[in-house]
């Protein structure tokens, strides 16, 4: 019987899923101070957030790396479908970083101190490319 997941697939998927599960489950319950502070950062380059009160932001992202991660550790969730949502994440993260003012050095892409946080998500991007591309390819070894 064949593993409804690619045995090349495994590794990457518990990394992440894990990674992003664990930080959906260190948002829940966050003060408001904090939950202020994450939302207004995201509000900043995504300005149609500022209609959502900070507390349910935060609520709903964190709700939504739980669900993400877990979509990653489950091997009955299809490679592409969570390589899919891995994709879109890291592209909302990515998408701070570039727009952001202080996250990189001007006119360049490499990262300044402050930048480093969300930089480092380009290897969630990378991932999730990887299994769309894989999956969407028809590879099956």
């Amino acid at each position: 019987m064949r593993s409804p997941i690619a045995l090349r697939h495994l590794a990457p998927r518990l990394a992440t899923g894990a990674f992003i599960l664990n930080s959906g489950m260190s948002k829940r319950g966050m003060d408001e101070e904090n939950a202020t502070g994450l939302h207004g950062m995201a509000k900043s380059t995504y300005p149609f957030l500022d209609k959502i009160p900070p507390t349910t932001f935060v609520r709903l992202l964190s709700r939504g790396e739980m669900a993400l991660g877990a979509a990653l550790l489950l091997p009955v969730v299809p490679t592409v479908l969570a390589g899919a949502g891995l994709v879109a994440f890291s592209s909302g993260l990515l998408g701070m970083y570039l727009r952001t003012p202080g996250m990189h050095e001007e006119g360049s892409l490499r990262p300044t101190q402050e930048g480093t946080a969300l930089a480092k998500d380009v290897w969630m991007l990378g991932i999730g490319l990887g299994f769309v591309v894989d999956e969407l390819s028809g590879r099956r070894k």
